[in-house]
């Protein structure tokens, strides 16, 4: 495939780098041999003026001079050789051409230094991601774990979806969630449930103990904002737990979240549904009394694979307004290696949508191998 030239501006759709290299040549040759061909009065100018305005965009500022170079020497050329203009006209018509080729350049330099600061922006948000979202250990016990995070908009890197994974001496303990909204104010909700969450993960000695403590974390958080509404401030989430020295046991607790899934050896696929549905984090204050959130316990069998993720995965549309379906996705499919199920997982879901994805995603998937050397 094509590649841009070394230091052209970043961002240019698939399509567009197969296109932009060699459309401003063809204007131009375009412009050449109809004036060639075809008897006329004038020259066709406008082709020529074109040229380097499609070039500035997409290629590099040697190229976009190159084309305006080109595209003036041509047009001058026809304009005195083979027009019946007056050479007034003529000459008129080529500094236009020439004039376009100098904007052209502006606009080249002008994309370029917008691409140097995207750039910048974007090593920050993701030196940022990795201070907040980390990503977690590939190896842990019998575990195999991958976590992803993947932005909607392309510019951006880090938004409302989160994971988090922490060993603990209660074992392993992993988050998967969604803040409410997003700009910074989802970005500061972030940071505090992945702060409480590592915090409550080393103290509490239960499940629902350590979604007790993300909750009153948020509680605060919602006081420091006064004026706000409570039902800004919440968090769908779901808690995992794999104790420690039970590598088979599988503990959790969902708050309003999308159900994980538990696919087996065989490639059987369940929904892992709470035997009781409760709210999002953070908005406990809507209830009389502070309640220990209901923690389900499943079997954990060599060879499966639990994914989490979040509703920028299940909540996905075609064409067609149908909603993504990860379970009938993930029944279809065997994978040995955690990583590659996000890859593949993400590819598929951004291909559905169309190639451009509504929500964040923010996924993490675990498997238990199916032999571990004593």
């Amino acid at each position: 495939m094509y590649q841009m030239p070394h230091g052209a501006p970043a961002g240019v759709p698939p399509k567009a780098r197969l296109v932009a290299p060699w459309l401003p040549w063809a204007l131009i040759a375009i412009g050449v041999l109809v004036d060639l061909l075809v008897p006329s009065v004038v020259t066709l100018s406008s082709l020529f003026a074109a040229a380097p305005l499609i070039a500035a965009p997409f290629l590099t500022a040697p190229v976009t001079l190159s084309v305006g170079g080109v595209a003036t020497a041509a047009h001058a050329l026809l304009a005195f050789t083979r027009s019946t203009e007056v050479a007034q006209e003529a000459a008129l018509r080529t500094v236009n051409v020439a004039v376009l080729s100098l904007v052209a350049l502006g606009i080249n330099f002008l994309a370029r230094r917008s691409t140097a600061k995207l750039a910048t922006v974007r090593t920050v948000a993701e030196a940022a991601q990795r201070a907040v979202l980390p990503p977690p250990p590939r190896d842990v016990g019998e575990l195999r774990i991958a976590a992803r995070y993947e932005a909607a908009q392309a510019e951006a890197r880090i938004g409302g979806d989160l994971y988090a994974l922490q060993r603990t001496p209660f074992g392993v303990r992993m988050l998967v969630g969604d803040v409410r909204g997003n700009g910074m104010q989802a970005v500061e909700l972030l940071a505090v449930v992945i702060g409480a969450f590592r915090e409550a993960a080393e103290q509490e000695p239960t499940l629902s103990g350590v979604a007790r403590r993300l909750e009153r974390a948020l509680l605060r958080q919602a006081e420091l904002r006064p004026g706000a509404e409570v039902a800004e401030n919440f968090v769908t989430a779901v808690l995992a737990e794999l104790p420690t020295g039970r590598w088979d046991v599988l503990r959790l607790v969902n708050c309003g979240h999308p159900p994980p899934l538990l696919q087996r050896a065989d490639g059987t696929v369940r929904v892992l549904e709470p035997s009781q549905h409760t709210l999002p984090l953070g908005m406990g204050v809507l209830l009389e009394e502070e309640q220990d959130r209901a923690v389900d316990e499943e079997e954990f069998p060599r060879g499966g694979i639990l994914l989490m993720y979040t509703d920028g995965v299940s909540e996905a549309r075609n064409e067609r307004d149908v909603f993504f379906d990860p379970e009938a996705w993930l029944n279809d499919r065997r994978f040995d290696d955690p990583e590659t199920l996000l890859g593949r997982l993400v590819g598929d879901v951004t291909a559905y949508a169309g190639g451009q994805v509504a929500d964040d995603m923010a996924l993490m998937a675990v498997l238990r191998r199916p032999a571990f050397p004593s």
